[in-house]
């Protein structure tokens, strides 16, 4: 048996020890993946979140040659979902298409979480930013928000809003939209995509809904757009106005997406995922698909995705306290 005891000698061991190691990870990165990566989406099927995860998805299967295969795992406004890829092996074989609500609004409204997204979580990259279009069903009789508003202001409390779940971007939507106009709106928070079942068929007055999920409803006439919720118009709905353009002074609201992965995933893997995936989002034919939808593709890097979500974080930090929003 060799024994090292010159302090030298053990420096050098040492030494060698983390280049071997280095080299190793570098070579696991490098040929990662050898077999079929999750994608964890924390909502139904259907919604915007699964929408573009598929999408990206597809094609990222193509590049790898392997399997990228979908899995949604919703449940109390996306902490399910979230929490189960914080828990799962670093090894980039289990990622996460995640959004605003989990990301940087659950963390302030949900008093018991086991996990914490800003230090559990990896940000790898920004796929995409969407509108939400506030919508209506043609039996509600109502075709612009001047006259959606009129009615709440005749009948306070009588109108309800949909949305996804407490914290998602669409209950955000509702409460800037009450706050803004000082309307009485009850907020009725669903599991996921049966939000729209419910505005579709009246029993729920109106709804803040990510624009590529009811674009197919738009279309089919089976709900009706009033306005968008950001500051500039979609492309996909250029003649739908802003809420500003509505009378809603300085309401901007809207949804963003992206990929994370668990914490200690190794950054060569980090780094390849966010290479591959802003290759996905420069594809002519993904671009359109996406835009069609009503989503715009972002990308960028891993480091400027952290920055953007720590400011996400400190901004709905200070807008749900100041509405006292809170899931219990």
């Amino acid at each position: 048996m060799y024994r090292c005891n010159s302090k030298i000698g053990q420096a050098a061991v040492l030494a060698t020890l983390m280049a071997m190691h280095a080299g190793a990870s570098t070579a696991l990165a490098q040929d990662w993946p050898t077999k079929p990566v999750k994608t964890v989406v924390a909502f139904t099927a259907g919604g915007t979140t699964d929408i573009i995860a598929r999408e990206v998805s597809n094609e990222l299967g193509k590049m790898w040659d392997q399997s990228v295969v979908v899995e949604n795992k919703p449940g109390a406004a996306g902490n399910i979902g979230t929490g189960a890829v914080v828990s799962a092996k670093p090894d980039g074989y289990t990622i996460l298409m995640n959004s605003i609500g989990p990301i940087a609004v659950n963390p302030y409204i949900y008093a018991k979480r086991d996990f914490n997204t800003m230090t559990d979580l990896r940000a790898v990259v920004l796929v995409a930013d969407v509108p939400n279009v506030l919508v209506v069903a043609p039996s509600l009789n109502v075709k612009s928000v001047q006259e959606l508003t009129k009615q709440i202001e005749a009948k306070p409390g009588s109108f309800n809003c949909a949305s996804t779940g407490v914290g998602t971007a669409a209950h955000l939507s509702c409460a800037m939209m009450a706050k803004t106009r000082n309307l009485t709106v009850t907020h009725i928070p669903y599991k996921g995509a049966d939000a729209l079942n419910d505005v579709m068929s009246g029993r729920v007055q109106f709804m803040f809904a990510t624009l590529p999920s009811v674009m197919g409803s738009i279309k089919g006439g089976k709900l009706i757009p009033l306005a968008v919720s950001t500051t500039k118009r979609s492309p996909a709905l250029k003649d739908v106005p802003t809420m500003q353009e509505a009378g809603y002074k300085d309401f901007a609201m809207g949804s963003w997406f992206g990929y994370f992965a668990p914490a200690k995933t190794p950054d060569n893997i980090i780094q390849k995922l966010n290479k591959d995936i802003n290759t996905v989002l420069q594809n002519p034919t993904v671009k359109t698909k996406l835009s069609n939808e009503g989503a715009e593709p972002v990308g960028g890097t891993a480091e400027s995705f952290t920055q953007f979500v720590k400011a996400e974080n400190e901004k709905w930090k200070a807008f749900t306290a100041e509405m006292n929003i809170s899931a219990k």
